[in-house]
C-alpha cells in the first residue's frame, strides 16, 4: 500500500516509473512493440505456431495474434463473449491461443469461480477491470447481472467501453475511470496508448510524472451505487493495493459480505494485513489451484497460484453452486471449515 498525506497523491514518491529499469526491461528496450508485430505477419506467425506445437513451455497465452485478426469469442459454460483486439489486449490475446479459454488452468478456473458465484447475484464489482474478461463473461453468462467496473487507464478504460459496446451490455456496465482505495487520493496515469500491449500493471504503488489525474474513492463508497439488499460478488486485481481496498470498504464488507476473487501477489502483498482486515467479517480462505480450490487457514501468498476466494461460504455451499473445493489436509483444521 502506498501511504500519502492530504497534501500528495497515490504514486506520487519515488521515481517516475516510465524512467526506470524495470520500465526499459518491460519494453524489452523498446524492441517488443516491433518484434510483436513482426510475429503477427503470416509467415512469422507460422512459424511461431509450429514451435509451440513442440515446445510445451512456451505456450503461455501472450504471444501475438496474428495482425488479420480483429476479435476474438471467449467461451465460459454454454455462454460466448467477443473481445476485440487482441493485437493490443493482453486477454484477447490468451483467448486466441486458448481457443476461447484462458491458457493457464488456474486462470481459466478463477474466471470459472466468478462465474458460477455470479449465476444468483445481482451486482458484480469488478476492479482493475483491465478490457473486462470478468465482466463480458459474468454478463453473458446472467443476463439479469448489473456491473460496476473500475478501470485507473483511460485506453483501457477505453478498450473496456468497445468491448461493452460489442456485446450489447452497455446498459448493464457502468465503467468508473478510477480507482478503489484511500479516499480523496491521485494519482498521474499515462493513457495508455503507446507499447506493445495496453498496460495491465499499472497501479497506486508507481508514479508516473505525466498523464491524467485519476482520482481514488474507498470501497464504502460504492455502497451507494448498490441496493441495500443486493447479493454481491467482487473481482479485484490492484497490482498489490487490496489491503488499500479492504481498510476502506470494513462497511462495505460488513453490509454486503460479498465473495471476493483476489489477486494476491507472492513477494508483494502482506498475508497477514489482509487476514486482519476480512477476519472481522469472518471469511474464509480458499486458494484458487488448477483444479480446485484449497481451503486455508491463512492468507500466505503463493509463489505458483496468484488468486484467492474470500468468502463467507463453507466448503459445502461452494460445492452446491459448482466450485471445486479440495478436501482439507488430513489432521489440519483449515479456516474454512472452522464453525
Amino acid at each position: 500500500m502506498v501511504c500519502v498525506d492530504e497534501h500528495k497523491g497515490l504514486g506520487e514518491q519515488g521515481v517516475d516509473y516510465a524512467r526506470t529499469e524495470g520500465a526499459r526491461r518491460q519494453s524489452w528496450f523498446g524492441l517488443k512493440r516491433h518484434v510483436k508485430r513482426f510475429m503477427g505477419f503470416p509467415a512469422p506467425h507460422a512459424v511461431l505456431r509450429g514451435a509451440l506445437r513442440v515446445v510445451p513451455p512456451l505456450r503461455s497465452g501472450r504471444w501475438p495474434a496474428p495482425n488479420s485478426v480483429r476479435e476474438v469469442i471467449g467461451s465460459i459454460g454454454t455462454s460466448t463473449f467477443v473481445m476485440l483486439r487482441p493485437d493490443r489486449c493482453e486477454i484477447a490475446k490468451e483467448l486466441y491461443w486458448g481457443q476461447g479459454r484462458r491458457p493457464k488452468p488456474e486462470d481459466a478456473l478463477a474466471l470459472e469461480v466468478v462465474v458460477q458465484l455470479v449465476s444468483e447475484a445481482d451486482v458484480l464489482l469488478d476492479v482493475g477491470a483491465y478490457t473486462g474478461l470478468f465482466t463480458l463473461a459474468a454478463t453473458a453468462a446472467n443476463t439479469g447481472l448489473r456491473v460496476h467496473a473500475f478501470e485507473i487507464v483511460p485506453a483501457v478504460a477505453s478498450a473496456l467501453q468497445e468491448n461493452l459496446a460489442r456485446n450489447d451490455v452497455t446498459d448493464r456496465v457502468h465503467v468508473h475511470l478510477e480507482g478503489i482505495g484511500a479516499p480523496g487520493t491521485s494519482m498521474r496515469v499515462p493513457r495508455g496508448e503507446g507499447g506493445s500491449a495496453l498496460p495491465s500493471f499499472y497501479s497506486s504503488r508507481l508514479r508516473f510524472d505525466e498523464g491524467e489525474r485519476i482520482r481514488f474513492r474507498s470501497l464504502d463508497s460504492v455502497s451507494e451505487l448498490v441496493r441495500p439488499d443486493a447479493s454481491v460478488v467482487m473481482k479485484i486485481d490492484v497490482e498489490g493495493t487490496e489491503a488499500s481496498v479492504f481498510r476502506y470498504g470494513q462497511g462495505f464488507l460488513s453490509r454486503f459480505r460479498p465473495s471476493i476473487l483476489c489477486e494476491v501477489l507472492h513477494g508483494v502483498a502482506n498475508g497477514e494485513e489482509l487476514e486482519e482486515l476480512l477476519s472481522p467479517h469472518r471469511y474464509k480462505y480458499y486458494l484458487v489451484r488448477s483444479t480446485d480450490l484449497m481451503p486455508s487457514a491463512r492468507v500466505a501468498p503463493d509463489p505458483r497460484y496468484r488468486d484467492w476466494l474470500f468468502t463467507p461460504l463453507g466448503t459445502e455451499e461452494l460445492r452446491a453452486v459448482g466450485v471445486p473445493v479440495a478436501t482439507a489436509v488430513s489432521g489440519q483444521r483449515s479456516h474454512a471449515e472452522r464453525p
